[in-house]
């Protein structure tokens, strides 16, 4: 049984032992690992007419070009000999069109590259028509439109302080509390607990921070972490930050500590 690769004849080879073939000693496709050599081993052992139908290719050396996995998944099951019926041997492929077998046959299996070798071999995968992950998130970074990164909506917002925030839970378990047999101090205690039934709207306290705040309001904010900002000393990321670099630096009473 024959074939051809490239416009090249291919002649099966007679039955050969497993140890005469060679795997690649410098694959451009990396390992993943002895996890992926037994599924394929399993799906071997499952469907073994699939070897005759994918062969293993071997070159006049009988290094293999394609089906170095397979190779180890036999090795893995046992295999001692290779029916001539699962190998197919190419005689008269250059150096570089072997490189180009090895490279095209395996494009298509989602394959992380090993790229020392292929600028060892001199090998442009783009040149090939050939996808890489890396191509592959270009391109769709590619399709995506941004009109702008900064979301602005249709209407201002006229946002109140109590608009961020909806205490009907909390009133409810403030009730609880005031008509329990509890002393005036455990009332009290309570009642902290019950502030975390206090709802807050995250959204309308952003909107309420950058269109209705005044400066003294949005200062106590950014204090209280209500809100993300980068404007420095007086924002969201002082204290750690800040302290730390306080601590490198050798600055002294930049900071207030109130935490």
């Amino acid at each position: 049984m024959g074939g051809k690769i490239g416009g090249k004849d291919i002649k099966n080879t007679k039955d050969m032992k497993i140890n005469e073939l060679k795997p690649l000693d410098k694959n451009p496709f990396k390992s993943k690992g002895d996890r992926q050599i037994e599924k394929i081993a399993k799906s071997i052992e499952d469907f073994e007419r699939m070897m005759e139908i994918r062969k293993i290719v071997i070159d006049e050396n009988n290094q293999i070009l394609g089906g170095n996995k397979r190779y180890f998944a036999l090795k893995k099951l046992g295999y001692k000999e290779i029916p001539d019926t699962w190998i197919e041997k190419v005689t008269d492929l250059t150096e570089e069109q072997k490189k180009e077998f090895i490279i095209k046959d395996n494009a298509h299996w989602g394959s992380e590259w090993d790229y020392d070798i292929l600028e060892e071999w001199q090998v442009d995968l783009i040149d090939w028509g050939i996808e890489t992950e890396d191509t592959r998130e270009t391109a769709k970074l590619s399709e995506l439109k941004f009109e702008s990164i900064y979301y602005t909506p249709v209407e201002i917002p006229n946002i109140s302080l109590k608009d961020c925030i909806n205490t009907d839970k909390f009133d409810a378990k403030i009730k609880i509390i005031e008509d329990s047999d509890l002393s005036d101090e455990q009332k009290e205690i309570m009642k902290l607990f019950a502030y975390r039934f206090i709802k807050i709207d995250f959204e309308s306290v952003a909107n309420y921070y950058y269109f209705n705040a005044n400066d003294e309001e949005k200062k106590v904010m950014e204090r209280l972490r209500l809100v993300l900002c980068d404007s420095g000393i007086d924002g969201f990321i002082e204290d750690d930050l800040l302290k730390i670099y306080n601590d490198i630096n050798g600055w002294n009473g930049i900071i207030d500590s109130d935490d």
